[in-house]
């Protein structure tokens, strides 16, 4: 295998050792850097992802308190629940774990967070911001995407970065992040999709190729130009009878291929995923400390 393994572990952990330092230096001051979360239902996957991140906070010292809600909850309930933390001053960063049930308009309860507090930053405010070059959060997918590049020595800055996939979480906010004049950036963006006509002769010209389509391995070898860093941030699950579960998870990247091509690239799990935790930390932290300089 030719290819340099991005750790996204290993990454992650070098930005929580920094971060508790920074939360330590808070506290000196008399702030504890709070996130409150609300989940809505039992659904195994977004308890897990709670779980992992109230586990995130206890690491680095962030105050977290989850705030469950029955799936058959109300949007009103919601909504009640997002204005009771938006005033409540222990909480510098609120997130609303996602999907919520189909009942519950999700932009509506989006859009009724704080922008101050949304350290998701899927406010329209905050993702306005973040394409006029003037944000005060990063997405934590795009942004832990751009911190392994920047962190294992392939920063983006001059690359043409082709980025497969335009979702509001993950395509489109990193293209609007890698395109701005800006350390870390000042890249050349392609975002593909599927009205993408020929796709592999597009995703060749990449130095820097992102997948981010949610579809299990379909970047194969002669789509990726020699030498290219590819960082997968697809998540999928396929059928594998050697395993008790019954499946295991792939990539949108078929890495045992590509891995002989590409100069570095990221594993799934253990690239992306864990950086995405921590990001949503770093913009916990980061709130807590502007609303502490906007008190003084």
């Amino acid at each position: 295998m030719a290819a340099k393994i991005i750790s996204g572990t290993e990454v992650a952990a070098e930005i929580r050792g920094e971060l508790k330092q920074k939360v330590a230096e808070l506290k000196e001051k008399g702030i504890t850097p709070g996130l409150g979360v609300i989940l809505v239902g039992e659904d195994p996957a977004s308890v897990s992802y709670v779980t992992g991140k109230a586990k995130g906070c206890e690491e680095i010292g962030i105050f977290e308190e989850t705030f469950r809600l029955p799936a058959e909850a109300t949007e009103e309930e919601v909504l009640a629940m997002v204005d009771r933390l938006n005033k409540d001053p222990r909480f510098h960063g609120i997130l609303v774990q996602l999907p919520l049930p189909k009942h519950i308009d999700e932009k509506k309860v989006l859009v009724a967070i704080s922008p101050e507090k949304d350290v998701d930053c899927f406010h329209p405010v905050n993702v306005g911001k973040l394409l006029i070059g003037e944000a005060d959060f990063l997405p934590c997918t795009p942004h832990g995407v751009q911190q392994l590049l920047v962190r294992s020595g392939n920063s983006p800055e001059g690359k043409h970065v082709v980025i497969c996939g335009r979702s509001n979480i993950v395509g489109k906010p990193l293209m609007a992040m890698l395109v701005q004049k800006a350390k870390g950036a000042n890249a050349t963006i392609t975002v593909c999709h599927t009205g993408t006509r020929d796709l592999a002769s597009v995703t060749r010209q990449a130095d820097i190729l992102v997948a981010a389509a949610g579809s299990p391995q379909m970047i194969k070898a002669d789509m990726v130009k020699e030498g290219a860093v590819v960082i997968d941030v697809g998540v999928n699950r396929i059928p594998d009878e050697t395993k008790k579960s019954g499946f295991r998870l792939v990539g949108d990247v078929d890495f045992e291929a590509v891995a002989e091509k590409a100069s570095a690239i990221t594993p799934v799990p253990g690239g992306v995923g864990p950086m995405t935790v921590t990001m949503l930390l770093v913009n916990t932290v980061r709130a807590a400390e502007r609303q502490a300089a906007a008190r003084t």
